[in-house]
């Protein structure tokens, strides 16, 4: 994944700077100390004593700590860790005198005394090997650290692929159900009137057009969405004739990028269609849409009869509520439902998304 690679990147940076400088301070030292000139002699015998830390550190960030420590073998890692140190700095005392022979040459008892006070390293095998552990340590603590970042990031980056699709999920819940519907309404006009079952199937063949096409995706713009209200509130009106007061205003010439999730009021206007239609008493639906600074305010008011008694709380609403709730958060939205003797008005207030 690109989150593992740049948080590795990091890491390894910033083990480059740390031992670049470290390698740096023997020459910038050995400077200071001959004012004029960088004294070789020194800078390798500094270099020379350092090396068995870059050694253990290597074998430790690519082996031991990956392996061991990250899967939680501590006591493997424990034990390969002081195995390590201990067996690098052994080598470095049997072959010290050799080494040392090889790299100074000519260097007289001056050179070498000058060449150990700039070194931070020329200690005991003892307190080398505590500078191992404290050194493998702080390695260890840096990469739980990014470890950590690591995992952090991935379980982000899954929560909102889970978010995803669950609101996904979700939405395509409510298409069944709406479709059922509508094919219902299709089915009673049939024998009715023909060709307005023929103007109904055309009606329905735009909404599948827009549902299998543009709602798959997380936003939309606030125009197509009202296109899609319209033809379902067109093929309604044919089944009702003028049986029902329904009345629909929205904002016209909105630009395209007024964008907000698919699927959303349609619930909201089945539901008015489904609980506040009587055969036998007036009904009426207002839905109206508007938009300022950035914000869609949907209000549907339908008519209440007794026989429907209050609202069912179905499918729809609440897997609206649960849409809501995964994109907006608990707070950055507002869904107000009231019941009233004679009518019942649902009101949305959304942010506007942007692609």
């Amino acid at each position: 994944m690109k989150i593992t690679r740049k948080q590795t990147i990091g890491e390894n940076l910033l083990y480059f700077m740390v031992w670049l400088a470290i390698i740096l301070v023997p020459v910038l030292n050995s400077q200071m100390m001959a004012e004029l000139h960088v004294n070789l002699e020194n800078v390798l015998i500094a270099w020379r004593q350092i090396a068995p830390y870059l050694v253990i550190f290597i074998i430790h960030n690519t082996i031991l700590a990956p392996r061991y420590m990250l899967r939680r073998k501590y006591k493997k890692y424990l034990a390969c860790d002081l195995v390590l140190i201990v067996s690098v700095f052994w080598m470095v005392d049997l072959y010290e005198g050799q080494f040392a022979e090889q790299l100074l040459g000519h260097a007289d008892s001056e050179t070498l005394e000058s060449g150990r006070r700039i070194s931070f390293s020329n200690l005991d095998m003892y307190w080398n090997v505590v500078l191992g552990f404290f050194m493998t340590g702080a390695n260890t603590g840096i990469k739980l650290i990014y470890q950590s970042m690591r995992d952090e990031q991935v379980m982000e980056a899954l929560k909102r692929q889970n978010l995803q699709a669950e609101m996904d999920y979700l939405k395509y819940q409510i298409n069944p159900h709406f479709f059922m519907n509508t094919l219902n309404n299709i089915h009673a006009l049939i024998d009715i009137d023909t060709e307005s079952a023929k103007n109904a199937v055309i009606e329905l063949s735009k909404m599948m057009r827009y549902v299998l096409y543009d709602s798959g995706r997380e936003i939309i713009s606030l125009n197509r969405d009202m296109l899609f209200l319209k033809n379902y509130i067109e093929l309604m009106r044919i089944r009702y004739t003028d049986d029902v007061d329904i009345r629909v205003e929205y904002p016209s010439g909105l630009p395209e990028s007024v964008s907000i999730p698919p699927l959303l009021l349609i619930v909201f206007v089945e539901n008015a269609f489904k609980h506040g239609v009587s055969y036998n008493r007036p009904s009426f639906i207002r839905l109206r849409v508007e938009y300022a600074d950035g914000t869609v305010t949907g209000t549907i008011v339908n008519s209440r009869h007794a026989k429907t008694g209050r609202h069912a709380a179905g499918i729809g609403l609440e897997n609206v509520r649960k849409r809501l709730a995964l994109i907006y958060g608990e707070k950055n939205y507002t869904l107000d439902i009231r019941e009233e003797p004679d009518t019942y008005t649902v009101k949305l207030v959304i942010p506007t998304l942007h692609a």
